[in-house]
């Protein structure tokens, strides 16, 4: 038992470390076509929350021990983050792109 959780473990460490190397990697290339505006901010900016998102999910699943858990209470605790993380960010960068465009004048 206690060398499937320390694979399961290692695993998800080159997970993440897989997905944070991909992170590094376009935030210092910034491929110009993620750059296009989408719902406010750029592509490359939902990518990160996407990317983020998924790490989040890996770290209370494994870390947490919520993947061992019942199915009902994972998705008791994985449905409201799942919903109101995109939703809150999706107002922060609007409302922040609004503000930045009316200090700038461009409204």
């Amino acid at each position: 038992m206690a060398g499937n959780s320390t694979a399961k473990l290692w695993k998800t460490f080159f997970i993440l470390l897989a997905l944070t190397i991909v992170e590094v990697a376009l935030g210092i290339v910034k491929p110009g076509f993620l750059m296009a505006e989408v719902a406010g901010t750029s592509l490359l900016n939902s990518v990160f929350i996407i990317l983020t998102i998924i790490k989040a999910y890996f770290i209370v699943a494994v870390f947490m021990h919520l993947g061992d858990e019942k199915k009902s209470f994972q998705w008791a605790v994985y449905l409201p983050a799942l919903i109101l993380i995109p939703y809150l960010t999706f107002i922060l960068l609007v409302e922040g792109n609004y503000t930045f465009d009316e200090a700038v004048g461009i409204y």
